[in-house]
């Protein structure tokens, strides 16, 4: 009787043993292993005028069927700092109109030295490769790759620099990247009017229509919903009259079918944390900066 009670004590024992050690994979692996992330960076309009706005139904329709960050802020302001924070995990600078070009661990060095391949999209990019100023409605400061000396002083890597209409042809083609950073022009990113003059809610419904467009034949393919590709669409940061957190509070969203259904999370986070989600899907265990540390928010993934 005594041997049974042992016996039955060391298979009780370690079956708590292992099951603590699924439980720690599985936590470990919350982030789920995806071929292909894509980012949209909006612009300037803080999480109160955007989430339930009849001026955004598309991307409220994403919001309500995926997953929405409710406590998500921007890092800064102006928006050349989150861009940065979204790259490379460190503010750098808060001027707008910088010329350097920044040698700092980043995204691309990242995704380059785990065998990954990246792209930049952007509208009205003049050219394949260009890493010159703005030339509007394209802004370069929402452009981080092109101050990072590993995509300047490349040949190479400056071609991964793209106009926005090569992005349907690579997604069609089979040719799409594992990273893409996808950059609407100023009149459709929020930042600016359509036209001369309009209301906050005119430069969302143009970003909504851009969004409808542009990304929902990517959100509805075939291979995105199979793949369980990564989606994420967040706003840069908040009305620049508030510097709550840094940044302002931000619409963040994320579209995967690999994402929890309708889930909506309030825990705290930053641009950081979308930059190492991003890397640990793809197999990037590497981080520059802060999201080295930060959160990965695989609580948005089952």
């Amino acid at each position: 009787m005594v041997r049974n009670v042992v016996s039955r004590s060391v298979v009780s024992k370690a079956c708590l043993h292992t099951f603590l050690l699924l439980t720690s994979l599985v936590t470990f692996a919350a982030v789920p292993r995806v071929p292909h992330v894509y980012i949209v960076v909006e612009e300037n309009t803080s999480y109160s005028s955007v989430i339930g706005s009849s001026s955004m139904p598309y991307l409220n329709s994403l919001a309500s069927k995926y997953g929405l960050a409710t406590n998500y802020y921007g890092n800064t302001h102006p928006s050349i700092g989150n861009y940065f924070m979204l790259t490379t995990g460190q503010i750098i600078t808060n001027n707008d109109a910088t010329t350097s070009a920044y040698n700092v661990n980043n995204v691309v060095r990242q995704l380059l030295t785990a065998g990954k391949t990246w792209k930049v999209y952007a509208e009205s990019l003049p050219a394949i490769g260009y890493i010159g100023g703005d030339r509007y409605p394209y802004i370069k400061h929402h452009n981080p790759f092109v101050y990072l000396s590993d995509v300047r002083n490349s040949a190479v890597q400056r071609l991964k620099v793209a106009p926005f209409t090569r992005f349907a042809a690579d997604r069609m083609a089979g040719s799409a990247p594992n990273y893409s950073f996808l950059v609407p022009n100023a009149q459709h990113d929020a930042h600016d009017c359509p036209s001369s003059t309009c209301t906050t809610a005119q430069r969302l419904s143009a970003a909504d229509s851009w969004l409808k467009t542009n990304i929902g034949p990517l959100v509805s393919s075939a291979s995105f919903q199979a793949n369980g590709d990564i989606l994420i669409i967040a706003f840069d940061e908040g009305f620049k009259n508030d510097p709550t957190n840094g940044g302002a509070h931000v619409a963040w969203v994320v579209v995967s079918s690999k994402a929890k259904k309708g889930y909506r999370s309030s825990t705290f986070h930053q641009h950081q944390s979308t930059l190492k989600l991003m890397l640990k899907a793809l197999g990037v265990y590497s981080y520059p900066g802060a999201s080295q540390a930060a959160t990965d928010m695989g609580e948005m993934f089952p």
